[in-house]
């Protein structure tokens, strides 16, 4: 009997996992459900592929995710990208997908629909993204990983970026993750941990247009899975402990040709105007809970106002100063908090900028 429910056991697994597949492979199937998580199931498929044009669209009960109703269950998913299974190894892999309405509509939570619209109608300004995805590790008991049972860590000060015992916390499951990402082709960047112990953060991209959503989505699938096999949960609330303690975002950086090149800086400032008019918009997409975290404090700005300023990491978009001083490059959205969708995210940043879509028009059946 194994002593941990909640650890996964390798060493009893590895002699199942390194048993031949006789030509067949393994696709772990990726979707978003009703309550911003991730969910998954596998299907075994009779020979590689290469494209998702080439895999089987699917279906799965919406009921129990959130997504349909109980007399009408039935959600389809559709692949939409693929990554090498870092856990199963190559040749398997694992799928994301969007979710579908047995009318042919796009489920009322695949939000990656309109954002792929919206990036293909508006790809002639290669628009660049960089996410910087923070989390908290946490226990079973729902406390911090690494923090006192019955009180609370040192101030805030050392954690960021620390290195050392008493200043990180699980820093395997961060270093696991950061080679599960790799192995995947997920486009990550590199990690740190942050300001509050057991906070980490790591960054994907640039990613041109839609792949952003789909890299970061599947990077939260990987953290998830890795999590698991430690017996750690991963949180993704914008303020998980209350009090003097920062909460987690998900700060976007975006860029466009336009703002790539010489004088792009221009661009940029026309770019803060459109957002400043669109101030409750976004806010209203940035993930849930993102009012306890928007205080103003802990390096955010007020939820209420919209700013931005030059290396200001107290206002709603920062200016990068080398940016300033070369007049040109990215601007930095601080208002996403850590558990909002990328694709919301990103998708209204282009339909602020260069405006929306025609309504478009469904073959339903």
């Amino acid at each position: 009997m194994a002593e941990s429910t909640t650890v996964s056991n390798y060493s009893n697994l590895e002699k199942y996992m390194n048993l031949p597949q006789k030509g067949k492979i393994m696709a772990e199937y990726v979707w978003i459900d009703g309550s911003n998580g991730v969910r998954s199931k596998s299907k075994t498929l009779s020979k590689p592929v290469s494209s998702p044009d080439e895999l089987p669209e699917w279906n799965f009960d919406g009921s129990s995710t959130g997504q349909a109703p109980g007399d009408n269950s039935d959600v389809y998913i559709r692949p939409v990208a693929i990554f090498p299974d870092p856990f199963r190894l190559e040749p398997n892999i694992i799928v994301m997908c969007e979710t579908w309405d047995p009318d042919g509509s796009p489920n009322k939570f695949n939000y990656r629909h309109d954002a792929a619209r919206l990036m293909e109608a508006n790809k002639q300004h290669e628009l660049w993204f960089g996410l910087e995805q923070e989390y908290t590790l946490l226990g079973i008991d729902d406390r911090p990983y690494g923090w006192p049972k019955n009180g609370f860590p040192g101030a805030q000060g050392p954690y960021y970026c620390g290195v050392g015992t008493g200043r990180v916390f699980c820093r395997d499951i961060v270093e696991a993750h950061y080679k599960a990402c790799m192995y995947a082709g997920v486009q990550i960047a590199g990690t740190n941990a942050e300001v509050m112990p057991a906070q980490w953060e790591y960054q994907v991209g640039p990613c041109e247009g839609i792949e952003l959503g789909d890299h970061l989505w599947m990077s939260r699938f990987l953290l998830a899975r890795v999590a698991e096999e430690f017996g750690a949960k991963v949180s993704f609330a914008p303020k998980p402990i209350p009090g003097d303690w920062n909460g987690a975002g998900l700060h976007t950086n975006v860029s466009s040709a336009e703002m790539r090149k010489d004088g792009g800086m221009k661009h940029i400032e026309a770019a803060m105007k459109k957002l400043e008019g669109r101030h409750v918009d976004h806010i209203a997409v940035y993930g849930e809970g993102n009012a306890d975290r928007l205080t103003g404090s802990h390096e955010t700005g007020s939820m209420d106002k919209f700013t931005w300023g030059v290396a200001d990491r107290g206002a709603s978009v920062r200016i990068p100063r080398q940016c300033a001083k070369e007049g040109k490059g990215y601007f930095e959205d601080r208002r996403p908090a850590s558990n909002a969708d990328p694709y919301q995210i990103t998708g209204i940043i282009v339909e602020t900028i260069y405006g929306g879509l025609p309504e478009e028009k469904m073959d339903k059946e």
